[in-house]
């Protein structure tokens, strides 16, 4: 059985940690809508945060740090598994982000209660598609 989550309006950590648990317990996890998930904290520290993050390092060694929404929030859940181990490859294995939400997948999300949307309320949050944006990452279709 495949789980399919909606990441719109989720804070990237308590996704991550949820997504981790559901993985590391053997379940196939499919994410939806990477690009509305949000980052808390200042629009500005966010933004310059995850840019120092992606221009650390040399091309040719490291560390390389995703652009695309749906590649930085995997790249959150490798930090919650133990991603060196053989379960934990295994765990990030049966896990998909996806970016909007694919055909296959649009009868099985599912709805999340989130108490009517109170986790972003009276919250500086940034969605994830703009950091990727302000790292650099252009849209397929707007190249």
């Amino acid at each position: 059985m495949t789980k399919v989550i909606d990441a719109s309006n989720r804070v990237i950590g308590r996704l991550a940690s949820e997504i981790a648990q559901e993985a590391l317990d053997g379940e196939e996890v499919r994410v939806v809508n990477s690009e509305e998930a949000v980052v808390s904290g200042d629009t500005e520290q966010v933004l310059d945060e995850y840019k120092t993050k992606h221009d650390r390092g040399v091309r040719d060694r490291g560390p390389h740090f995703p652009k695309s929404p749906e590649r930085i929030l995997k790249r959150s859940l490798r930090g919650m598994v133990p991603y060196k181990e053989d379960r934990g490859k295994e765990a990030l294995s049966r896990v998909k982000a996806y970016i909007g939400v694919p055909h296959e997948f649009e009868d099985d999300v599912e709805e999340v209660d989130t108490k009517s949307g109170d986790e972003l309320q009276n919250r500086n949050y940034v969605k994830l598609g703009k950091v990727s944006r302000h790292i650099g990452w252009e849209p397929v279709g707007e190249r």
